[in-house]
């Protein structure tokens, strides 16, 4: 017999607890800063993921699959809104007050240099270096092949380097 509402419900409302944080953050990263688009994302994906809770929570990796939906979340929203033809600015949104002991010029650097990259090479490097996941798992979350995926990292990680330059080595410094 299958479980009780009222316990996967339980069940879901601890995994969005404890997993909301992280994906915010992944969201962050992905929109480059924008905190309200991020906290848009991440409300679409935990109720795409309540929708689906009962089979998610039996996976080996519930919190993977919630980075997926998030993931291709943000791309489906940027396919829609890249008609809108936005500009980057060199003035950053809103900032959510930075944590004792947090670099903040570094992850201002870090987050502006992301914000000049393609929303897929975006989420690759996120995928990849945020996430901590596999070629072979960031390429099942974006839908695309292995050799895509590596392309993409070699690519946004050229990009990246010349747009930090010699800025990030002076804020390892610090």
């Amino acid at each position: 017999m299958g479980q009780d509402r009222n316990d996967w419900t339980d069940e879901y409302q601890e995994f969005a607890v404890t997993r909301a944080g992280h994906l915010y953050r992944s969201a962050c990263l992905l929109t480059g800063g924008d905190t309200h688009l991020a906290e848009d994302l991440v409300q679409e994906t935990l109720g795409r993921v309540y929708l689906r809770w009962r089979r998610i929570s039996r996976a080996d990796n519930p919190a993977a699959y919630a980075q997926t939906v998030l993931t291709r979340a943000f791309l489906a929203h940027r396919r829609r809104h890249s008609s809108r033809r936005e500009r980057a600015t060199d003035v950053l949104p809103e900032m959510p007050e930075p944590q004792p002991g947090g670099d903040a010029p570094l992850r201002l650097t870090l987050l502006e240099a992301l914000g000049q990259l393609s929303a897929k090479d975006r989420a690759v490097v996120v995928l990849r270096y945020w996430e901590d996941r596999s070629i072979e798992e960031t390429a099942a979350a974006l839908n695309a092949s292995s050799a895509a995926v590596r392309t993409r990292c070699v690519r946004a990680l050229a990009r990246l380097r010349a747009l930090l330059g010699d800025s990030l080595a002076e804020y390892a410094s610090l």
